[in-house]
């Protein structure tokens, strides 16, 4: 997915440690024009930049897409990360310059490589049993410097969904509760979607290393003790083996666990593109304005446009933003 921003803002992203949880609240941005999909982003924001090397994350719907444009991006560049798909409901087209043309469908791992430099073109389409509706995140993983510079890359999995004491388990990246993803990463990292029923509640081991944050999609729940809502993500920091998580509302809870050690590199993100400079950063940006071979070419997308231009750079050189 794009961030679609006219005016993004340029984020240094730096490990921060908390004792403590901490509540991010998101922020609405449209995915588009006036009448697109809007979506509600935890990651990046000013207090804080990164959960692990998890660096972007993107929440949406259920969105209705009767009469509605919902999903359609066209051709964007990325560098320096990986992207993370994860649905809870319907479908979307995935094409990239690497030839893949795959369908995300809910509980299905899609991770793209972007290493040097690729486009891809996302489309949500209506079929299946939640045709119509549109639900789920959008994830940045970022690259560490050994590996920023990779081959592009396309992996999908299916982790199947495991009962944990009182919890339903889908792990899509890392190991938890004795499920292990194997899909490989350049960081240590933990991505899954956990369910608990009403009145359940789970103690999650968990490495002591990472930090995690979990991303509340639906019901009420309790994190180590404190109050999380739906759309917010609790953070807390590297130091505990354990995580205990409960179901405090009326519903069931629906949410996403991301965890990972804290990233040592400094980063320098502004709009698509995860580098390391100001000057890196304008460089890619001439070079996909430039339609250069860096990013390559998406076959197949039918869309208004073919290819989505670059918002214009500050007038002054993008600085790092402290992650605190």
């Amino acid at each position: 997915m794009s961030n679609l921003e006219t005016d993004p803002v340029e984020f240094d992203c730096l490990p921060k440690t908390s004792a403590g949880v901490e509540i991010l609240e998101p922020r609405d941005v449209p995915l588009g024009g006036p009448r697109a999909m809007r979506v509600r982003r935890t990651l990046p924001q000013r207090r804080r930049s990164l959960v692990g090397a998890w660096c972007f994350a993107d929440h949406y719907g259920p969105e209705t897409l009767h009469n509605r444009p919902g999903m359609d991006v066209p051709p964007h560049p990325h560098t320096g990360l990986q992207t993370v798909s994860w649905l809870f409901a319907g479908l979307i087209e995935h094409r990239d310059s690497n030839g893949v043309h795959a369908m995300v469908h809910p509980g299905e791992l899609n991770l793209m490589t972007a290493g040097a430099g690729i486009c891809h073109s996302e489309v949500s389409r209506v079929s299946g049993p939640s045709a119509g509706v549109l639900h789920g995140v959008q994830l940045w993983v970022a690259l560490p410097d050994s590996a920023r510079h990779t081959d592009r890359a396309f992996d999908h999995y299916a982790p199947a969904p495991v009962r944990h004491s009182g919890a339903t388990l889908r792990v899509f990246l890392g190991a938890l509760g004795g499920q292990v993803s194997p899909v490989v990463t350049h960081t240590p990292l933990l991505g899954a979607q956990i369910d608990l029923p009403v009145g359940a509640s789970v103690e999650l081991e968990i490495d002591r290393d990472f930090e995690h944050g979990l991303l509340l999609d639906q019901g009420a729940v309790e994190m180590s003790g404190v109050a999380v809502r739906a759309r917010e993500l609790a953070y807390r920091g590297a130091g505990s083996g354990t995580l205990a998580l409960a179901n405090t509302g009326a519903e069931p809870v629906r949410a996403v666990l991301l965890g990972g050690t804290p990233f040592g590199e400094e980063l320098l993100m502004w709009w698509n593109f995860v580098g390391r400079s100001h000057d890196e950063i304008v460089e890619f940006r001439s070079e996909w304005q430039a339609r250069s071979e860096r990013f390559g070419r998406v076959d197949g997308y039918r869309g208004a446009v073919d290819w989505l231009p670059a918002p214009p750079l500050p007038t002054t050189r993008l600085k790092p933003r402290r992650n605190n």
